[in-house]
């Protein structure tokens, strides 16, 4: 497996697979290879039987470094039978005011140009897109912003948003592996979307502590980045993974997925 871009999801995925007996390369902080250093990285590729990117887009030029730098290669590789990944976004469905959405919804609708446009370029080279929403897991979670003093309540009734531990990602990327899964869409989420207060609620109760005032959205004074993700709601469908996968998440709701963290 070549990765591009080791972080907190893929060396997870990364430590999944040397369990397993795999070689892993990967760019990345926590890799063994730069990004820029492209005769080795071009050579790791030619010699790899899965290709994974957990790179998302720039921000200010909207362009997907990996494909911008290594698409043909990468090209080659799916069209060779190659198994290719990436992981993407649910983001990519924009605001469906609260509504269900599928593998089958239309995407590049949202805020998130950047990663949809990267969401599609990918579907079209041939990769299996692992869709994602909020992911939590060891130190990135609920629980921590509780203890940190972080958590906040906002008053939105009805908003709701999906999420998935992310060893259930792991066990989702392996599964596709396992069963060379074909090219397109996956939903990796678990089976509960819920509120951010909700799961704040649990936490706060979890930890034995008093949750957070309630906050209207003007009050709670949210950079543009959090306003944003709060002007879309959706709940987000996983049966396609279930089905052609033959996935199951550990944690189908975020309260067995906040037991096991605590």
């Amino acid at each position: 497996m070549f990765i591009f871009g080791l972080g907190y999801t893929a060396s997870r995925i990364a430590d999944a697979l040397k369990a397993r007996g795999w070689q892993v390369d990967a760019t990345g902080s926590a890799g063994n290879m730069d990004f820029g250093d492209f005769d080795r990285v071009r050579m790791a590729l030619d010699h790899s039987s899965h290709i994974l990117s957990s790179v998302p887009p720039e921000d200010v030029t909207g362009g997907d470094d990996v494909l911008m730098t290594y698409g043909h290669t990468l090209k080659a590789a799916a069209q060779g039978g190659r198994w290719v990944g990436y992981l993407s976004s649910t983001g990519v469905y924009g605001d469906q005011k609260g509504a269900w959405v599928d593998e089958s919804a239309p995407t590049g609708i949202g805020r998130r140009t950047a990663r949809s446009d990267a969401d599609a370029a990918w579907m079209e080279l041939g990769a299996r897109v692992f869709r994602l929403p909020g992911i939590y897991g060891p130190g990135r979670s609920a629980l921590d912003r509780v203890r940190e003093g972080k958590a906040r309540r906002i008053d939105m009734p009805g908003q709701v948003f999906s999420r998935v531990h992310v060893d259930d990602i792991v066990s989702g990327v392996l599964a596709a592996i396992d069963t060379d899964a074909p090219s397109g869409a996956y939903n990796l989420a678990d089976d509960l979307p819920a509120s951010g207060n909700a799961v704040t609620e649990e936490a706060c109760r979890m930890l034995g502590l008093e949750p957070p005032p309630l906050e209207t959205l003007e009050e709670a004074n949210l950079s543009p980045m959090a306003r944003g993700f709060y002007s879309e709601n959706r709940r987000v469908a996983n049966g396609k993974a279930k089905r052609l996968l033959g996935w199951k998440p550990a944690y189908p709701t975020f309260r067995q997925g906040l037991a096991n963290l605590v």
